[in-house]
């Protein structure tokens, strides 16, 4: 095991922390009953300050955890381009990607958060991990039905996926994938940026139908983008 596996990813670090946390005043609860009673007491001022302090912490902490993800994120995608001449994007693992990807695998994916995805004259290929990557699973382009662009309720609002249909050992299964970014603060790629991935997708797997000597998917007409000058003319 090398010593990229070795590690443990940060988000299972705080968890574990946060649990042994629990456990100890849990486990210290008729201690702490004694203890509080003879606490000096605490003025409104300087008990605002202190919870102040304790969010500032955390917000340090979620921040600084968000930022050694994107890293790792930022470090995989930089070794998956020496390896491979495809283009490769960054998707966010989500429940209904998770219960897809089980059941035409016949196993639960070892996703990370954010995995990014490699689609080159192969096929498409999900991968996990840092600076050495694994792979978790791979479909070539003849099993690839149709890629399409569709819309996922995340949280309150929709978010654009690319929806690709593959069919394998007789099941055939959609697999609705978000593409997000590798910037802190931002989520999802939308838009323009969106539709290219998608496009460029489609004409992969056309040209890799075409050269097996395949059934291509039917045409379809070209997604349109819809630039802010569009809608302000439209107004």
């Amino acid at each position: 095991m090398n010593s990229a596996e070795r590690r443990l990813p940060p988000t299972v670090l705080v968890a574990v922390l946060t649990v042994l946390v629990v456990g100890a005043l849990v486990a210290g609860a008729p201690q702490v009953e004694q203890l509080v009673p003879r606490l000096p007491e605490v003025s409104g001022r300087t008990g605002t300050i202190g919870f102040l302090g304790a969010v500032a912490v955390l917000v340090i902490v979620a921040t600084a955890v968000r930022l050694v993800v994107l890293a790792r994120c930022r470090a995989r995608r930089r070794a998956l381009e020496r390896s491979f001449d495809g283009r490769v994007e960054c998707g966010l693992r989500h429940r209904e990607l998770d219960a897809m990807l089980a059941e035409l695998l016949g196993r639960r994916p070892s996703l990370s958060q954010r995995f990014s995805i490699v689609a080159d004259d192969h096929g498409l290929s999900f991968w996990s991990g840092g600076r050495r990557p694994r792979r978790t699973a791979q479909f070539a382009w003849h099993e690839v039905r149709n890629i399409r662009a569709d819309e996922l309720i995340a949280g309150s609002r929709p978010v654009p996926i690319v929806v690709v249909r593959v069919r394998r050992d007789g099941a055939s299964i959609a697999l609705p994938i978000i593409l997000a970014t590798e910037r802190p603060g931002a989520f999802a790629v939308t838009d323009a940026p969106f539709y290219a991935v998608v496009r460029s997708w489609k004409a992969l797997h056309r040209a890799a139908l075409e050269r097996e000597g395949l059934e291509l998917p039917p045409l379809t007409a070209p997604i349109p983008v819809i630039t802010r000058e569009m809608l302000a003319a439209a107004r």
